[in-house]
Protein backbone atom coordinates (compact mmCIF):
# COMPACT_ATOMS: atom_id res chain seq x y z
CA UNK A 1 0.00 0.00 0.00
CA UNK A 2 1.38 3.32 -1.31
CA UNK A 3 1.70 6.19 1.08
CA UNK A 4 -0.85 9.15 1.15
CA UNK A 5 -1.78 12.84 2.10
CA UNK A 6 -4.64 14.39 3.18
CA UNK A 7 -5.69 18.04 2.27
CA UNK A 8 -7.91 20.58 1.85
CA UNK A 9 -9.96 21.77 -1.35
CA UNK A 10 -9.81 25.16 -1.58
CA UNK A 11 -11.50 25.78 -4.86
CA UNK A 12 -11.36 26.22 -8.76
CA UNK A 13 -8.78 28.25 -11.07
CA UNK A 14 -7.00 27.53 -14.39
CA UNK A 15 -3.70 27.09 -15.24
CA UNK A 16 -2.15 28.22 -18.71
CA UNK A 17 0.38 26.27 -20.81
CA UNK A 18 3.18 27.74 -22.99
CA UNK A 19 0.38 27.38 -25.93
CA UNK A 20 -1.79 29.48 -24.02
CA UNK A 21 -4.19 27.17 -23.74
CA UNK A 22 -5.94 27.32 -20.25
CA UNK A 23 -6.63 24.24 -18.13
CA UNK A 24 -9.33 23.92 -15.20
CA UNK A 25 -8.07 22.72 -12.17
CA UNK A 26 -8.55 22.36 -8.50
CA UNK A 27 -6.00 23.71 -5.81
CA UNK A 28 -5.79 21.46 -2.57
CA UNK A 29 -3.82 22.91 0.47
CA UNK A 30 -2.01 19.81 1.40
CA UNK A 31 -0.96 19.22 5.39
CA UNK A 32 1.88 18.08 6.30
CA UNK A 33 1.67 14.26 8.38
CA UNK A 34 3.61 13.29 10.65
CA UNK A 35 4.61 9.59 11.87
CA UNK A 36 3.37 9.03 15.71
CA UNK A 37 3.74 5.23 15.71
CA UNK A 38 5.41 2.63 13.99
CA UNK A 39 3.88 -0.79 13.89
CA UNK A 40 6.63 -4.01 14.08
CA UNK A 41 5.26 -7.22 12.42
CA UNK A 42 6.25 -9.33 15.25
CA UNK A 43 3.58 -7.50 17.71
CA UNK A 44 0.61 -7.03 15.18
CA UNK A 45 1.74 -9.33 11.85
CA UNK A 46 2.20 -6.67 10.01
CA UNK A 47 4.02 -3.63 9.63
CA UNK A 48 2.92 -0.47 9.09
CA UNK A 49 3.50 3.09 10.01
CA UNK A 50 0.46 5.80 11.56
CA UNK A 51 0.39 9.14 10.67
CA UNK A 52 -1.52 12.21 12.46
CA UNK A 53 -2.77 15.12 10.27
CA UNK A 54 -4.49 18.28 11.19
CA UNK A 55 -3.94 20.23 14.87
CA UNK A 56 -6.69 19.11 17.23
CA UNK A 57 -7.40 21.38 20.62
CA UNK A 58 -6.85 19.62 23.72
CA UNK A 59 -10.74 20.23 25.26
CA UNK A 60 -11.35 18.38 22.05
CA UNK A 61 -9.70 15.30 22.68
CA UNK A 62 -10.48 12.41 25.02
CA UNK A 63 -8.59 11.79 28.13
CA UNK A 64 -7.90 8.33 26.55
CA UNK A 65 -6.33 9.83 23.22
CA UNK A 66 -4.85 13.05 25.56
CA UNK A 67 -2.66 9.89 27.18
CA UNK A 68 -1.61 8.22 24.21
CA UNK A 69 -0.40 11.65 22.63
CA UNK A 70 1.87 12.46 25.61
CA UNK A 71 3.31 8.85 25.46
CA UNK A 72 4.23 9.86 22.29
CA UNK A 73 5.40 13.46 22.75
CA UNK A 74 3.07 14.60 20.04
CA UNK A 75 0.67 17.27 19.79
CA UNK A 76 -3.02 15.77 19.50
CA UNK A 77 -3.81 15.32 15.58
CA UNK A 78 -7.80 15.06 14.42
CA UNK A 79 -6.84 12.41 12.08
CA UNK A 80 -4.90 9.34 12.34
CA UNK A 81 -4.33 7.06 9.19
CA UNK A 82 -2.22 3.12 9.19
CA UNK A 83 -0.23 2.91 6.14
CA UNK A 84 1.01 -0.66 5.45
CA UNK A 85 5.14 -0.13 4.51
CA UNK A 86 7.50 -3.39 3.77
CA UNK A 87 10.38 -1.32 5.49
CA UNK A 88 9.67 0.45 8.19
CA UNK A 89 13.19 1.66 9.43
CA UNK A 90 12.82 4.05 6.49
CA UNK A 91 10.79 5.79 9.14
CA UNK A 92 11.16 7.44 12.80
CA UNK A 93 8.71 8.40 15.37
CA UNK A 94 8.31 12.88 15.06
CA UNK A 95 8.97 12.27 10.86
CA UNK A 96 6.78 14.54 8.54
CA UNK A 97 5.16 13.82 5.33
CA UNK A 98 4.56 16.13 2.81
CA UNK A 99 4.45 16.72 -1.41
CA UNK A 100 7.68 14.82 -1.32
CA UNK A 101 5.73 11.26 -1.10
CA UNK A 102 3.83 12.12 -4.51
CA UNK A 103 6.20 10.93 -6.85
CA UNK A 104 3.63 9.84 -9.58
CA UNK A 105 2.43 12.39 -12.52
CA UNK A 106 -0.90 10.95 -11.96
CA UNK A 107 -2.78 10.21 -8.46
CA UNK A 108 -6.18 9.15 -6.98
CA UNK A 109 -8.07 11.30 -4.96
CA UNK A 110 -10.92 10.39 -2.57
CA UNK A 111 -13.34 12.92 -1.16
CA UNK A 112 -17.03 12.70 -0.07
CA UNK A 113 -20.01 14.43 -2.51
CA UNK A 114 -21.87 17.51 -2.15
CA UNK A 115 -25.42 16.54 -0.03
CA UNK A 116 -28.35 17.26 -1.76
CA UNK A 117 -30.85 16.07 0.51
CA UNK A 118 -33.83 13.97 -0.33
CA UNK A 119 -34.36 14.11 -4.06
CA UNK A 120 -36.50 12.16 -6.14
CA UNK A 121 -36.28 10.03 -8.89
CA UNK A 122 -35.71 12.27 -11.74
CA UNK A 123 -32.90 14.22 -10.43
CA UNK A 124 -31.57 10.75 -8.74
CA UNK A 125 -31.45 8.05 -11.35
CA UNK A 126 -31.96 10.33 -14.25
CA UNK A 127 -35.45 8.57 -14.77
CA UNK A 128 -38.04 10.32 -17.71
CA UNK A 129 -40.66 10.59 -15.39
CA UNK A 130 -44.83 10.00 -16.73
CA UNK A 131 -46.70 11.39 -19.34
CA UNK A 132 -46.92 15.33 -19.48
CA UNK A 133 -50.53 15.18 -21.32
CA UNK A 134 -53.78 13.70 -20.74
CA UNK A 135 -54.90 10.92 -18.68
CA UNK A 136 -51.57 11.47 -15.63
CA UNK A 137 -53.05 13.50 -12.61
CA UNK A 138 -50.79 15.33 -10.42
CA UNK A 139 -48.22 12.22 -10.87
CA UNK A 140 -45.95 13.67 -13.86
CA UNK A 141 -42.57 13.14 -11.88
CA UNK A 142 -43.40 9.88 -10.03
CA UNK A 143 -41.24 6.83 -10.23
CA UNK A 144 -44.24 4.51 -11.24
CA UNK A 145 -44.68 0.59 -10.33
CA UNK A 146 -42.27 -0.39 -7.87
CA UNK A 147 -42.70 -4.30 -7.66
CA UNK A 148 -44.73 -7.14 -9.65
CA UNK A 149 -48.23 -8.86 -8.10
CA UNK A 150 -49.03 -11.32 -5.37
CA UNK A 151 -45.63 -12.83 -6.33
CA UNK A 152 -42.81 -11.74 -5.29
CA UNK A 153 -44.87 -9.89 -3.37
CA UNK A 154 -42.42 -7.29 -1.98
CA UNK A 155 -39.93 -4.78 -3.48
CA UNK A 156 -36.81 -5.79 -4.47
CA UNK A 157 -33.67 -4.34 -2.51
CA UNK A 158 -31.54 -1.44 -4.38
CA UNK A 159 -34.30 -0.80 -6.28
CA UNK A 160 -34.12 3.00 -7.72
CA UNK A 161 -36.33 4.83 -5.86
CA UNK A 162 -36.60 8.75 -4.47
CA UNK A 163 -34.49 8.72 -1.51
CA UNK A 164 -31.07 10.88 0.49
CA UNK A 165 -28.56 11.94 -2.44
CA UNK A 166 -24.81 12.71 -2.25
CA UNK A 167 -23.16 12.84 1.12
CA UNK A 168 -21.22 9.60 0.08
CA UNK A 169 -16.97 9.12 -0.48
CA UNK A 170 -16.36 8.58 -3.82
CA UNK A 171 -12.86 7.78 -5.53
CA UNK A 172 -11.64 9.35 -8.87
CA UNK A 173 -8.65 7.60 -10.34
CA UNK A 174 -5.57 8.84 -12.34
CA UNK A 175 -6.03 12.58 -12.64
CA UNK A 176 -3.13 14.63 -13.38
CA UNK A 177 -0.83 16.58 -11.04
CA UNK A 178 -0.58 19.96 -13.64
CA UNK A 179 1.85 22.21 -10.78
CA UNK A 180 2.95 21.38 -7.10
CA UNK A 181 4.27 24.27 -5.18
CA UNK A 182 5.96 22.70 -2.34
CA UNK A 183 7.06 26.06 -0.99
CA UNK A 184 3.07 26.70 -0.10
CA UNK A 185 2.08 23.22 0.02
CA UNK A 186 -0.22 23.76 -2.59
CA UNK A 187 -1.45 21.10 -5.11
CA UNK A 188 -2.91 22.00 -8.76
CA UNK A 189 -4.82 18.86 -9.91
CA UNK A 190 -6.58 18.46 -13.17
CA UNK A 191 -9.48 18.60 -13.61
CA UNK A 192 -13.20 18.68 -10.90
CA UNK A 193 -12.84 16.42 -7.55
CA UNK A 194 -16.01 15.42 -5.63
CA UNK A 195 -17.25 17.29 -2.90
CA UNK A 196 -17.54 21.12 -1.35
CA UNK A 197 -14.79 23.96 -0.98
CA UNK A 198 -12.63 23.54 2.59
CA UNK A 199 -13.95 19.47 2.47
CA UNK A 200 -11.37 17.06 3.23
CA UNK A 201 -9.50 15.34 0.63
CA UNK A 202 -7.06 11.68 0.75
CA UNK A 203 -4.77 11.49 -1.86
CA UNK A 204 -2.37 8.74 -2.93
CA UNK A 205 -0.32 7.71 -6.15
CA UNK A 206 -2.55 6.21 -8.66
CA UNK A 207 -2.25 2.28 -8.37
CA UNK A 208 -3.31 1.36 -11.70
CA UNK A 209 -0.30 1.50 -14.08
CA UNK A 210 -1.67 3.17 -17.29
CA UNK A 211 0.03 4.52 -20.31
CA UNK A 212 -1.34 8.26 -20.43
CA UNK A 213 0.38 11.43 -21.80
CA UNK A 214 0.23 14.43 -19.85
CA UNK A 215 -0.82 17.75 -20.87
CA UNK A 216 2.93 19.00 -21.16
CA UNK A 217 3.99 15.61 -23.18
CA UNK A 218 0.98 16.27 -26.04
CA UNK A 219 1.86 19.52 -26.53
CA UNK A 220 6.04 18.52 -26.92
CA UNK A 221 4.69 15.91 -29.84
CA UNK A 222 2.36 18.16 -31.33
CA UNK A 223 5.01 20.40 -31.88
CA UNK A 224 7.72 17.95 -32.57
CA UNK A 225 5.16 17.06 -35.58
CA UNK A 226 4.41 20.51 -36.52
CA UNK A 227 8.11 21.33 -37.16
CA UNK A 228 9.06 17.52 -39.28
CA UNK A 229 5.95 18.84 -41.42
CA UNK A 230 7.66 22.15 -41.55
CA UNK A 231 10.67 20.57 -42.60
CA UNK A 232 9.56 18.90 -44.83
CA UNK A 233 7.31 21.36 -47.03
CA UNK A 234 10.29 23.66 -46.99
CA UNK A 235 12.43 21.17 -48.73
CA UNK A 236 10.05 20.54 -50.98
CA UNK A 237 9.26 23.76 -52.24
CA UNK A 238 13.51 24.70 -52.37
CA UNK A 239 14.66 24.31 -56.49
CA UNK A 240 16.83 21.14 -56.90
CA UNK A 241 20.01 21.96 -58.88
CA UNK A 242 19.84 21.23 -62.29
CA UNK A 243 22.77 18.40 -63.08
CA UNK A 244 25.04 19.04 -65.88
CA UNK A 245 24.82 17.19 -69.25
CA UNK A 246 26.48 14.18 -69.73
CA UNK A 247 28.49 13.83 -72.92
CA UNK A 248 27.65 11.22 -75.24
CA UNK A 249 29.30 8.87 -75.91
CA UNK A 250 31.32 7.52 -79.55
CA UNK A 251 30.61 4.37 -80.89
CA UNK A 252 33.19 1.85 -79.74
CA UNK A 253 35.08 0.27 -83.07
CA UNK A 254 36.03 -3.31 -81.96
CA UNK A 255 38.27 -5.05 -85.04
CA UNK A 256 37.67 -8.05 -86.16
CA UNK A 257 40.65 -10.69 -86.34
Amino acid sequence: MSLGLIGTKIGMTREFIETGQAIPVTVIKIEKGRVIEIIDKEKRGYSAIKVGFFKQKNSKVSKQMKGYFTKKNTEPKRILKEFRVENVTDFKEGNELGLEILKKKFVDVRSKTIGKGFAGVIKRWNFGGLRASHGVSVSHRSHGSTGQRQDPGKVFKGKKMAGHMGDKYRTTLNLEIIRSDQENNLLYIKGSIPGSKNSEVFLRDSIKSINKKTVKEKFETKSKKTETSKNKKTDSAKPKKAEPAKKPEGKKWRLKL
